[in-house]
Protein backbone atom coordinates (compact mmCIF):
# COMPACT_ATOMS: atom_id res chain seq x y z
CA UNK A 1 0.00 0.00 0.00
CA UNK A 2 2.84 2.39 0.82
CA UNK A 3 4.43 1.66 -2.55
CA UNK A 4 1.15 2.33 -4.40
CA UNK A 5 0.69 5.62 -2.56
CA UNK A 6 4.27 6.59 -3.41
CA UNK A 7 3.72 5.76 -7.09
CA UNK A 8 0.53 7.87 -7.19
CA UNK A 9 2.51 10.71 -5.66
CA UNK A 10 5.35 10.21 -8.14
CA UNK A 11 3.07 10.47 -11.18
CA UNK A 12 1.21 13.47 -9.69
CA UNK A 13 -2.25 11.88 -9.61
CA UNK A 14 -4.10 15.23 -9.12
CA UNK A 15 -2.36 16.66 -12.19
CA UNK A 16 -3.28 13.58 -14.24
CA UNK A 17 -6.87 14.11 -13.09
CA UNK A 18 -6.67 17.69 -14.44
CA UNK A 19 -5.54 16.41 -17.83
CA UNK A 20 -8.26 13.76 -18.04
CA UNK A 21 -10.93 16.20 -16.85
CA UNK A 22 -9.99 18.91 -19.35
CA UNK A 23 -9.97 16.46 -22.26
CA UNK A 24 -13.23 14.81 -21.18
CA UNK A 25 -15.03 18.14 -20.81
CA UNK A 26 -13.71 19.33 -24.17
CA UNK A 27 -14.93 16.09 -25.77
CA UNK A 28 -18.36 15.85 -24.16
CA UNK A 29 -19.30 19.47 -23.46
CA UNK A 30 -17.89 21.17 -26.56
CA UNK A 31 -17.18 18.74 -29.39
CA UNK A 32 -20.18 16.42 -29.05
CA UNK A 33 -22.87 19.14 -28.74
CA UNK A 34 -21.37 20.97 -31.74
CA UNK A 35 -21.11 17.93 -34.01
CA UNK A 36 -24.07 15.88 -32.84
CA UNK A 37 -25.28 13.64 -35.65
CA UNK A 38 -21.93 13.47 -37.47
CA UNK A 39 -19.77 11.71 -34.85
CA UNK A 40 -18.04 8.47 -35.99
CA UNK A 41 -19.22 5.24 -34.36
CA UNK A 42 -15.83 4.43 -32.80
CA UNK A 43 -15.17 7.99 -31.63
CA UNK A 44 -15.56 7.26 -27.90
CA UNK A 45 -13.13 4.33 -27.97
CA UNK A 46 -10.51 6.34 -29.85
CA UNK A 47 -11.01 9.23 -27.43
CA UNK A 48 -10.42 6.95 -24.42
CA UNK A 49 -7.20 5.68 -26.02
CA UNK A 50 -6.06 9.27 -26.64
CA UNK A 51 -6.76 10.33 -23.04
CA UNK A 52 -4.91 7.29 -21.70
CA UNK A 53 -2.00 8.13 -24.01
CA UNK A 54 -1.88 11.68 -22.64
CA UNK A 55 -1.94 10.38 -19.07
CA UNK A 56 0.85 7.85 -19.72
CA UNK A 57 3.09 10.44 -21.40
CA UNK A 58 2.47 12.98 -18.63
CA UNK A 59 3.11 10.39 -15.89
CA UNK A 60 6.37 9.35 -17.59
CA UNK A 61 7.36 13.02 -17.70
CA UNK A 62 6.75 13.49 -13.98
CA UNK A 63 8.79 10.39 -13.17
CA UNK A 64 11.81 11.41 -15.23
CA UNK A 65 11.63 14.92 -13.81
CA UNK A 66 11.87 13.57 -10.25
CA UNK A 67 14.62 11.17 -11.34
CA UNK A 68 16.87 14.01 -12.49
CA UNK A 69 15.79 16.34 -9.66
CA UNK A 70 16.91 14.18 -6.74
CA UNK A 71 19.63 16.57 -5.57
CA UNK A 72 17.47 19.68 -5.97
CA UNK A 73 14.48 18.05 -4.24
CA UNK A 74 16.68 17.14 -1.27
CA UNK A 75 16.94 20.89 -0.68
CA UNK A 76 13.48 22.08 -1.78
CA UNK A 77 11.20 19.26 -0.57
CA UNK A 78 13.10 16.52 1.28
CA UNK A 79 9.97 15.19 3.02
CA UNK A 80 8.06 14.80 -0.25
CA UNK A 81 10.68 12.83 -2.17
CA UNK A 82 9.79 9.45 -3.67
CA UNK A 83 12.61 8.50 -6.06
CA UNK A 84 15.58 7.01 -4.20
CA UNK A 85 13.58 7.07 -0.95
CA UNK A 86 10.65 4.72 -1.63
CA UNK A 87 11.00 3.86 -5.32
CA UNK A 88 14.51 3.07 -6.58
CA UNK A 89 16.11 4.94 -9.48
CA UNK A 90 16.15 1.75 -11.53
CA UNK A 91 12.42 1.25 -11.15
CA UNK A 92 11.80 4.94 -11.89
CA UNK A 93 13.60 4.60 -15.24
CA UNK A 94 11.75 1.35 -15.95
CA UNK A 95 8.36 2.96 -15.28
CA UNK A 96 9.34 5.96 -17.43
CA UNK A 97 10.13 3.64 -20.35
CA UNK A 98 7.00 1.51 -19.90
CA UNK A 99 4.65 4.49 -19.62
CA UNK A 100 6.13 6.21 -22.67
CA UNK A 101 5.85 2.96 -24.64
CA UNK A 102 2.22 2.60 -23.55
CA UNK A 103 1.57 6.25 -24.45
CA UNK A 104 2.94 5.74 -27.97
CA UNK A 105 1.01 2.49 -28.48
CA UNK A 106 -2.24 4.10 -27.29
CA UNK A 107 -1.69 7.11 -29.55
CA UNK A 108 -1.29 4.79 -32.55
CA UNK A 109 -4.46 2.91 -31.55
CA UNK A 110 -6.37 6.17 -31.12
CA UNK A 111 -5.46 7.76 -34.44
CA UNK A 112 -5.59 6.52 -38.04
CA UNK A 113 -1.91 6.58 -39.05
CA UNK A 114 -2.48 7.50 -42.70
CA UNK A 115 -4.49 10.61 -41.83
CA UNK A 116 -3.16 11.64 -38.40
CA UNK A 117 0.50 10.59 -38.54
CA UNK A 118 1.54 14.12 -37.56
CA UNK A 119 -0.29 13.79 -34.23
CA UNK A 120 1.59 10.58 -33.48
CA UNK A 121 4.84 12.42 -34.22
CA UNK A 122 3.62 15.30 -32.04
CA UNK A 123 3.11 13.00 -29.06
CA UNK A 124 6.55 11.51 -29.65
CA UNK A 125 7.89 15.07 -29.61
CA UNK A 126 6.10 15.61 -26.28
CA UNK A 127 7.98 12.63 -24.84
CA UNK A 128 11.29 14.05 -26.07
CA UNK A 129 10.50 17.52 -24.75
CA UNK A 130 9.66 16.13 -21.30
CA UNK A 131 12.97 14.26 -21.25
CA UNK A 132 15.00 17.32 -22.29
CA UNK A 133 12.97 19.51 -19.93
CA UNK A 134 14.09 17.32 -17.03
CA UNK A 135 17.72 17.10 -18.13
CA UNK A 136 18.30 20.59 -19.47
CA UNK A 137 15.46 22.96 -20.33
CA UNK A 138 14.17 23.49 -16.77
CA UNK A 139 17.60 24.80 -15.76
CA UNK A 140 17.59 27.40 -18.55
CA UNK A 141 16.06 30.84 -18.49
CA UNK A 142 12.42 30.76 -19.69
CA UNK A 143 12.86 27.68 -21.90
CA UNK A 144 11.50 25.18 -19.39
CA UNK A 145 8.54 27.39 -18.49
CA UNK A 146 7.55 27.79 -22.14
CA UNK A 147 7.92 24.07 -22.85
CA UNK A 148 5.63 23.08 -19.96
CA UNK A 149 3.07 25.74 -20.92
CA UNK A 150 3.02 24.58 -24.56
CA UNK A 151 2.58 20.96 -23.45
CA UNK A 152 -0.28 21.99 -21.14
CA UNK A 153 -2.03 23.75 -24.03
CA UNK A 154 -1.41 20.71 -26.24
CA UNK A 155 -3.68 18.55 -24.05
CA UNK A 156 -6.58 20.57 -25.50
CA UNK A 157 -5.28 21.01 -29.04
CA UNK A 158 -4.61 17.31 -29.60
CA UNK A 159 -8.30 16.59 -28.99
CA UNK A 160 -9.21 19.30 -31.51
CA UNK A 161 -6.82 18.01 -34.18
CA UNK A 162 -7.93 14.42 -33.57
CA UNK A 163 -11.42 15.50 -34.69
CA UNK A 164 -10.54 17.91 -37.49
CA UNK A 165 -7.98 17.34 -40.23
CA UNK A 166 -5.12 19.83 -40.25
CA UNK A 167 -6.10 21.07 -43.72
CA UNK A 168 -9.70 21.72 -42.57
CA UNK A 169 -8.95 23.33 -39.20
CA UNK A 170 -9.50 26.90 -40.39
CA UNK A 171 -12.46 26.47 -42.72
CA UNK A 172 -15.85 27.97 -41.95
CA UNK A 173 -17.44 24.66 -40.87
CA UNK A 174 -14.99 24.31 -37.99
CA UNK A 175 -14.35 27.97 -37.15
CA UNK A 176 -16.33 28.04 -33.90
CA UNK A 177 -14.79 24.78 -32.72
CA UNK A 178 -11.31 26.12 -33.51
CA UNK A 179 -11.92 29.38 -31.65
CA UNK A 180 -13.07 27.56 -28.52
CA UNK A 181 -10.08 25.20 -28.69
CA UNK A 182 -7.68 28.14 -28.99
CA UNK A 183 -9.48 29.97 -26.17
CA UNK A 184 -8.99 27.10 -23.70
CA UNK A 185 -5.52 26.21 -24.95
CA UNK A 186 -4.52 29.87 -24.60
CA UNK A 187 -5.94 29.98 -21.09
CA UNK A 188 -3.99 26.83 -20.18
CA UNK A 189 -0.81 28.29 -21.69
CA UNK A 190 -1.00 31.59 -19.79
CA UNK A 191 -1.99 30.16 -16.40
CA UNK A 192 0.84 27.61 -16.76
CA UNK A 193 3.34 30.40 -17.46
CA UNK A 194 2.16 32.13 -14.28
CA UNK A 195 2.35 28.99 -12.18
CA UNK A 196 5.78 27.96 -13.48
CA UNK A 197 7.20 31.39 -12.63
CA UNK A 198 5.75 31.21 -9.11
CA UNK A 199 7.15 27.70 -8.68
CA UNK A 200 10.57 28.99 -9.77
CA UNK A 201 10.46 31.50 -6.92
CA UNK A 202 9.33 28.78 -4.53
CA UNK A 203 12.18 26.47 -5.60
CA UNK A 204 14.95 29.06 -5.55
CA UNK A 205 17.05 27.52 -2.71
CA UNK A 206 17.62 24.17 -4.43
CA UNK A 207 17.84 25.66 -7.92
CA UNK A 208 20.49 28.16 -6.83
CA UNK A 209 22.55 25.48 -5.11
CA UNK A 210 22.75 23.42 -8.31
CA UNK A 211 23.36 26.32 -10.73
CA UNK A 212 19.97 26.46 -12.44
CA UNK A 213 19.38 29.66 -14.40
CA UNK A 214 15.69 30.08 -13.64
CA UNK A 215 14.11 33.53 -13.78
CA UNK A 216 14.42 34.54 -10.12
CA UNK A 217 18.09 33.47 -10.14
CA UNK A 218 19.00 35.06 -13.49
CA UNK A 219 16.80 38.17 -13.28
CA UNK A 220 16.06 38.49 -9.57
CA UNK A 221 12.84 37.97 -7.65
CA UNK A 222 11.44 41.45 -8.32
CA UNK A 223 11.85 41.14 -12.09
CA UNK A 224 10.21 37.69 -11.95
CA UNK A 225 7.28 39.16 -10.05
CA UNK A 226 6.89 41.85 -12.73
CA UNK A 227 6.98 39.16 -15.45
CA UNK A 228 4.36 37.11 -13.58
CA UNK A 229 2.18 40.18 -12.98
CA UNK A 230 2.23 41.02 -16.69
CA UNK A 231 0.92 37.56 -17.59
CA UNK A 232 -1.73 37.79 -14.87
CA UNK A 233 -2.90 41.11 -16.34
CA UNK A 234 -2.99 39.50 -19.81
CA UNK A 235 -5.04 36.64 -18.39
CA UNK A 236 -7.49 38.93 -16.59
CA UNK A 237 -7.85 41.17 -19.66
CA UNK A 238 -8.39 38.19 -22.00
CA UNK A 239 -11.03 36.60 -19.76
CA UNK A 240 -12.74 39.99 -19.31
CA UNK A 241 -12.94 40.48 -23.09
CA UNK A 242 -14.35 36.98 -23.47
CA UNK A 243 -16.97 37.64 -20.79
CA UNK A 244 -17.99 40.94 -22.43
CA UNK A 245 -18.42 39.06 -25.71
CA UNK A 246 -20.55 36.46 -23.92
CA UNK A 247 -22.76 39.19 -22.47
CA UNK A 248 -24.00 39.87 -26.00
CA UNK A 249 -25.56 36.40 -25.96
CA UNK A 250 -26.93 37.03 -22.46
CA UNK A 251 -25.01 34.18 -20.87
CA UNK A 252 -25.52 35.66 -17.42
CA UNK A 253 -24.59 32.62 -15.33
CA UNK A 254 -21.36 31.78 -17.23
CA UNK A 255 -20.32 35.43 -17.08
CA UNK A 256 -20.92 35.54 -13.33
CA UNK A 257 -19.02 32.30 -12.93
CA UNK A 258 -16.06 33.57 -14.98
CA UNK A 259 -15.89 36.74 -12.93
CA UNK A 260 -16.15 34.99 -9.56
CA UNK A 261 -14.11 31.86 -10.30
CA UNK A 262 -11.39 33.16 -12.63
CA UNK A 263 -11.02 36.94 -12.55
CA UNK A 264 -11.30 37.46 -8.77
CA UNK A 265 -8.82 34.67 -7.85
CA UNK A 266 -6.42 35.91 -10.56
CA UNK A 267 -6.65 39.44 -9.17
CA UNK A 268 -6.01 38.03 -5.68
CA UNK A 269 -2.82 36.31 -6.88
CA UNK A 270 -1.78 39.59 -8.54
CA UNK A 271 -2.28 41.53 -5.30
CA UNK A 272 -0.54 38.95 -3.10
CA UNK A 273 2.40 38.51 -5.46
CA UNK A 274 4.31 41.64 -4.42
CA UNK A 275 4.35 41.00 -0.63
CA UNK A 276 5.16 37.28 -1.08
CA UNK A 277 8.54 36.44 0.46
CA UNK A 278 8.65 32.95 1.97
CA UNK A 279 8.47 29.55 0.31
CA UNK A 280 5.07 29.09 1.97
CA UNK A 281 3.80 32.32 0.37
CA UNK A 282 4.77 31.11 -3.09
CA UNK A 283 3.33 27.65 -2.46
CA UNK A 284 -0.04 29.16 -1.54
CA UNK A 285 -0.05 31.31 -4.68
CA UNK A 286 0.92 28.27 -6.76
CA UNK A 287 -2.00 26.32 -5.30
CA UNK A 288 -4.39 29.16 -6.10
CA UNK A 289 -3.21 29.21 -9.73
CA UNK A 290 -3.92 25.47 -9.87
CA UNK A 291 -7.42 26.21 -8.55
CA UNK A 292 -7.86 28.88 -11.25
CA UNK A 293 -6.89 26.31 -13.85
CA UNK A 294 -9.53 23.95 -12.45
CA UNK A 295 -12.29 26.58 -12.44
CA UNK A 296 -11.35 27.58 -15.97
CA UNK A 297 -11.59 23.95 -17.12
CA UNK A 298 -14.94 23.49 -15.38
CA UNK A 299 -16.40 26.42 -17.32
CA UNK A 300 -16.66 24.03 -20.30
CA UNK A 301 -19.69 22.56 -18.54
CA UNK A 302 -21.73 25.61 -19.58
CA UNK A 303 -21.40 24.62 -23.24
CA UNK A 304 -23.51 21.54 -22.49
CA UNK A 305 -26.45 23.83 -21.85
CA UNK A 306 -25.85 26.79 -24.15
CA UNK A 307 -23.71 25.97 -27.16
Amino acid sequence: MRLIAAFMKLVRLPNLFFIALSQALFQYCIYRPMYEGSIPVNDSLHFIFLVLASLCIAAAGYIINDYFDINIDEVNKPKRMVVDKIISRRWAIAWHFMLNSAGLALTILALPFAQKWYLILANMLCMALLWFYSTNFKKQLLVGNIVISVLTAWTIMIIFFSKVNLSDAFVTDHRSFFRIAVLYAGFAFIISLVREAIKDMEDMPGDAKYNCRTMPIAWGVNATKVYTAVWLVVLIASVTITLVYMLQSKWWIPVGYGFAAVIIPSAYVLLKLKPAVTTGDYRRLSNITKLIMLTGILSMLFFCFDI
